[in-house]
């Protein structure tokens, strides 16, 4: 499999909006749900990781048992926003293939507001598979942005994730694999991906 498809940015989309999640304690995922806004607990100085695999949103929260991570949030954002991130983006790795050494990525780390992991995509049982998925840190302006400008909706997926928990446990995983987003190839932004791509 060549690297273009290895790194594949798959996810729930529509011509204005991209879908993200995240996973929080109830006192940021209740008001953020209530309001269809992060709350002010939310710390916008931080960096924050959004996702648009839900599978890997439920490997990192345990299908949201973990604590602090109990209520998991689809978040609909402008792709507007999405891709201006996604443009100005760097690896959180040195990769030689993107960056000419180490201090250039280094510098470019330093200068940039959004950073790309790519982690192993994963299935119904959250195994991980060979291809990978996007996560985008973004801090800074970014972060606030993302909190206060491009945030279109946000809805609790919890009973979802228990949903399609159950009957993976059931042993129904053609059941559970209709219940999950039509998460489908992500068309670059204008520039491509190669910067994060490798």
């Amino acid at each position: 499999m060549q690297r273009q498809q290895d790194r594949q940015i798959r996810a729930l989309y529509g011509e204005r909006t991209v879908t993200v999640y995240q996973a929080y304690g109830p006192h940021i995922g209740k008001p953020a749900v209530r309001n269809g806004r992060l709350p002010g607990a939310w710390k916008r100085d931080r960096m924050t990781w959004i996702k648009p695999s839900f599978l890997w949103m439920m490997y990192r929260c345990g299908w949201g048992t973990k604590a602090d991570q109990e209520i998991v949030l689809a978040v609909e954002i402008a792709r507007e926003g999405f891709d201006r991130a996604l443009r100005g983006a760097c690896l959180s790795h040195h990769e030689p293939a993107v960056h000419p050494d180490r201090e250039a990525w280094r510098r470019q780390l330093r200068e940039t507001e959004a950073r790309v992991q790519w982690d192993p995509e994963r299935d119904l049982r959250l195994n991980p598979l060979p291809h990978r998925s996007l996560q985008l840190g973004l801090s800074g302006s970014l972060s606030r942005a993302y909190a206060d400008e491009w945030t279109v909706s946000i809805r609790d997926v919890t009973p979802l994730a228990r949903q399609v928990h159950a009957l993976v446990r059931a042993g129904d995983d053609t059941a559970a694999r209709a219940l999950l987003p039509e998460e489908r190839p992500y068309p670059a932004p204008e520039g491509g991906l190669s910067h994060i791509n490798g």
